[in-house]
């Protein structure tokens, strides 16, 4: 019996160490596939950039900036995809970060539907750019948080997923 005992906890915990291992090789290429699938779409490389996701009382912000400041072709292609963003996401269209994340993200479909509530405002940063979202609406707002807190999950940015007052001087 405590043979019996004994490779039952034994086969349980090789099940369960295989399990862990499994759910993070599907993590790691879930997120290589995100980074090539976000290389392609938006015409840099997650390499050379560095993206943050912000969520403020009125909205939120979406960041990126080339890491080296010597980087003009990254620096150009950035400023180039969130100009392009801003106004693909004031149209209600999706389609790129539902190409790049393989799914559709959360709060991108309440987006869409009130996107007449949500204003977007693209701004050239000294190192690439930034989409700024605002709205009145508390559904769109929950929507948008919803979609940045995504955003810093999928691409492992580190940023708080806190609601932030906006800073003044950026």
């Amino acid at each position: 019996m405590k043979t019996m005992t004994l490779v039952f906890v034994v086969l349980a915990l090789g099940l369960t160490v295989r399990a862990r291992q499994s759910g993070t090789r599907d993590s790691n290429d879930h997120h290589a596939g995100l980074t090539s699938r976000g290389d392609q779409a938006m015409g840099f490389s997650h390499d050379k950039t560095t993206h943050h996701f912000r969520l403020y009382q009125d909205g939120g912000a979406i960041e990126v900036a080339a890491n080296d400041p010597k980087d003009g072709d990254s620096r150009s292609m950035i400023r180039m995809h969130l100009s392009h963003v801003a106004k693909m996401f004031a149209t209600g269209d999706f389609n790129t970060p539902m190409f790049i994340h393989g799914t559709t993200p959360p709060g991108a479909t309440t987006i869409a539907e009130l996107r007449a509530q949500i204003h977007y405002q693209y701004q050239e940063t000294a190192s690439g750019g930034s989409v700024r979202i605002h709205t009145t609406n508390a559904t769109a707002l929950n929507a948008i948080h919803d979609f940045l807190r995504f955003q810093i999950e999928e691409h492992k940015t580190g940023d708080s997923s806190a609601i932030e007052k906006e800073a003044v001087d950026k």
